[in-house]
């Protein structure tokens, strides 16, 4: 079996080198991205299993993104699952990001073992 594919998108290049790590020991392939503009470019490319999203980020968040891709004419882009990395800094509930067409939610500081879990749930 080959390994899952995950697309991460964070601006904090700590947060971001620390989850493809953690992840990475777990088998899973990791693109990093900065923004969502990148992530929408990379998913019309390649495949991907999951996509983790931060939501501040610059050129385009973590919502417009993933609204983005839910709208996505392609069934492989659109159907792919999401999940929503946040600080909370616009206390959204976690109802609202299934709403925005999240999986699941991530709250910072992460819990890499959760990550790790929600990673591996969501790419069965």
């Amino acid at each position: 079996m080959s390994a899952k594919k995950v697309l991460i998108a964070e601006d904090s290049s700590v947060i971001q080198n620390l989850a493809k790590k953690i992840l990475e020991f777990q088998n899973f392939q990791i693109t990093a991205v900065k923004n969502g503009e990148q992530v929408i470019q990379l998913l019309e490319k390649e495949p991907f299993d999951i996509v983790l999203l931060d939501i501040n980020m610059p050129v385009m968040d973590g919502i417009e993104c993933v609204k983005a891709i839910r709208d996505d004419a392609k069934k492989e882009i659109s159907g792919i699952p999401v999940v929503a990395i946040t600080g909370n800094a616009r206390n959204f509930t976690e109802a609202e990001y299934k709403e925005a067409g999240f999986n699941t939610v991530l709250m910072k500081p992460l819990n890499f073992d959760r990550l790790v879990m929600v990673v591996k749930d969501l790419t069965e």
